[in-house]
């Protein structure tokens, strides 16, 4: 069994690019029209992988100086990923792939790699105490395809070899990367060679542990016999071999190759329909080296990896398809009930909620994407609406100071509308706040969005926007009344979903309704609950103490993996906010508070009636959100 401590489980070394996969499926190339931005390249897929599998893994290659380096590297620390080794090249770019679906087994490819930054690996990139630092190196045969770059991988496989680490390949046969076709045919998989199956014959005796599909083992054999290619790379290495063979699932050697299949144990696959098998081969490396790492045996090794496989096949995308511990887990609790993992609403869910981008423990929201009332101020001051987004931005420089002042790192957001706060949006959007968007049309009842469809909206979206909705709903409505906004409300969720932004969704119980008991909430929680929607936030009112007791309890019960509650604030007086935090002190998914004209209202209608010059609004409005950040820690306190 496992008894190594040490920092790291695993350093992967070999390709990592941007994938642009194309968004029209079943469109050739040629015809697609927009793509989604992925991790991608086989090690750093794995990388990816293995992290959210819950090894602390490792990427050892380059990057550009450039966005899409940063990009890279910011996708693998956000699951965890050790980036320390992943060098910053100061005068090439990071690779691309430009990719699209046809069908389940027809995806146009591209390789950008001609100079790329990780091909510019070399023996000096190659640190012995950080590779010491792991239990095993794991490594992508494309690397082992240029001279430089597999100058660098023998000595990281020489030094893992001296201090007993262990060693994979995944021989991640592409015949275009060996130079052996047009450098437009990235999707050809298999050429023969016997110039790559002498290269790879010569280094295969550095490894314990040797993974392909049938074709790559013909290369690394040299026979299109896979039998006799796996004795031919059993002569030349005493690894394990893991043979991929698509949907039946997978063989493991571990000594003598047989003369016959009927003589072999095959690990079978969960079948799965399938929507495109790009990335199915790192997703399958990751699931089994957690269970060969974590010596859990090859059975539950390749089960680990077959399952892994399957998800990836039926979702878009490499890295982001792949699925985390906790939903790998799940899924395999009940594989055989789930033939369409792309449609299984917990599956999705757990892929939604454990793949987050940020963690948020506390909140405190400055909410300032008022329209209407906004409008009504200046109107009452005799100015135009074109006062209303320089307000905003001075708001923003508000809060931003207001945040500096309170040490409110990873703690701070704002709620800020496009109407007249696009500039505001713009100004911090990718400074690692929580940044809200409404979408509701102001006073809507029954429910309307301001600017139409939600997935017409969502498009534009940045990905760290959380999509706001607010909707005015009781339990006595009127039977139409609620069909008609669940109906809406299923819509704006299943926009969420797809798109792949959080959704807060604001519950308030009418103001004309004569019965507004605080139990009403609990009711309307758990009513969306059975519709299906599990809104990433709430945000509700100020209730008693027992009242979040009941709703923790609830959330509990449907939805664990939920980011929590934020309290509105319905222009309330402050010290009614102060005692509404008091109330929540004690309910632990009450994470902050989101409110607005409490902090903003009244210098706001002082400025648009010129009382109030720029430096005195932002100070005076400065200070109100200070006091309600002082309350809140007062009451958590």
């Amino acid at each position: 069994m496992r008894t190594e401590q040490k920092p790291l489980d695993v350093i992967c070394i070999g390709r990592i690019a941007v994938d642009f996969y194309g968004q029209q499926i079943g469109a050739r190339l040629e015809d697609v029209t927009s793509f989604a931005k992925y991790l991608g390249g086989s090690s750093g897929n794995v990388a990816y992988g293995t992290a959210i599998q819950g090894l602390k893994s490792a990427m050892l290659a380059r990057v550009g100086d450039e966005h899409n380096g940063r990009f890279l590297r910011e996708a693998l620390q956000r699951v965890g990923c050790n980036t320390d080794a992943l060098i910053t090249d100061p005068r090439r770019l990071t690779a691309l792939v430009i990719l699209g679906i046809k069908d389940e087994e027809t995806f146009p490819l591209i390789f950008y790699r001609d100079n790329c930054a990780d091909m510019g690996l070399v023996p000096e990139d190659i640190d012995e105490a950080f590779i010491t630092s792991s239990r095993a190196v794991a490594v992508t045969g494309t690397h082992l395809s240029h001279p430089q770059t597999r100058a660098a991988v023998l000595k990281a496989l020489d030094i893992a070899r001296r201090h007993g680490l262990r060693t994979a390949l995944d021989i991640d046969y592409r015949p275009v990367l060996w130079g052996l076709t047009s450098p437009g045919d990235g999707e050809t998989r298999f050429i023969e060679s016997s110039q790559v199956t002498q290269q790879l014959q010569e280094v295969v005796h550095y490894f314990d542990l040797i993974v392909g599909t049938e074709e790559e083992f013909h290369i690394a054999g040299g026979s299109t016999d896979t039998l006799t290619a796996l004795k031919n790379v059993r002569q030349a290495s005493q690894a394990t071999l893991v043979c991929k063979r698509g949907p039946l699932g997978c063989v493991v050697f571990e000594g003598d190759i047989p003369d016959s299949w009927d003589q072999t144990q095959l690990h079978t696959g969960v079948r799965v329909d399938v929507l495109n098998v790009l990335g199915a081969g790192d997703a399958f490396m990751s699931g089994l080296l957690r269970g060969w790492l974590n010596d859990e045996g090859w059975e539950q090794a390749c089960r680990y990896a077959n399952a892994c496989g399957a998800l990836v096949v039926s979702r878009h995308g490499c890295a982001p398809a792949m699925p985390t511990r906790a939903e790998l887990d799940d899924f395999l609790s009940r594989d055989d009930a789930v033939k369409r993992p792309d449609l299984d609403p917990h599956l999705n869910h757990l892929h939604r909620v454990t793949t987050r981008r940020q963690a948020w423990p506390e909140l405190n929201v400055f909410a300032f994407d008022h329209r209407k009332q906004l409008a009504e101020m200046a109107q009452e001051a005799g100015v135009g609406e074109s006062r209303i987004p320089p307000l905003k931005l001075l708001l923003l420089k508000a809060a931003q100071q207001a945040a500096e002042e309170a040490g409110l790192e990873n703690k701070s957001g704002i709620l800020a509308d496009t109407t007249y706060g696009q500039k505001a949006l713009n100004a911090i959007t990718g400074k690692h706040w929580w940044i809200g968007r409404p979408i509701e049309l102001p006073g809507s009842r029954p429910l309307r969005l301001e600017h139409g469809n939600i997935g017409s909206q969502l498009i534009d979206w940045p990905a760290e926007h959380v999509v706001k909705c607010l909707v005015f709903y009781h339990p006595h409505d009127s039977a139409e009344l609620r069909k008609e906004q669940d109906e809406l409300l299923l819509d704006v969720w299943k926009g969420c979903n797809k798109s792949g932004h959080e959704l807060l969704l604001e519950v308030i119980l009418p103001e004309s309704h004569p019965d507004k008991s605080e139990a009403f909430y609990v009711a309307m929680l758990s009513h969306f609950y059975s519709l299906g929607i599990k809104p990433d936030w709430w945000k509700l009112p100020p209730l008693s103490a027992e009242c979040w007791q009941t709703i923790g309890r609830l959330i509990e019960q449907q939805d664990p993996y939920c980011r929590g509650i934020l309290l509105l604030g319905l222009d309330a007086p402050e010290e009614k906010l102060k005692a509404g935090f008091a109330a929540a002190a004690d309910a632990p998914w009450v994470k902050g508070f989101a409110v607005g004209r409490t902090i903003f209202g009244q210098p706001s209608r002082q400025w648009l009636q010129g009382e109030l010059d720029d430096e005195a609004l932002i100070e005076t409005v400065k200070g109100n959100y200070l006091r309600l950040i002082a309350h809140w820690r007062a009451a958590r306190a």
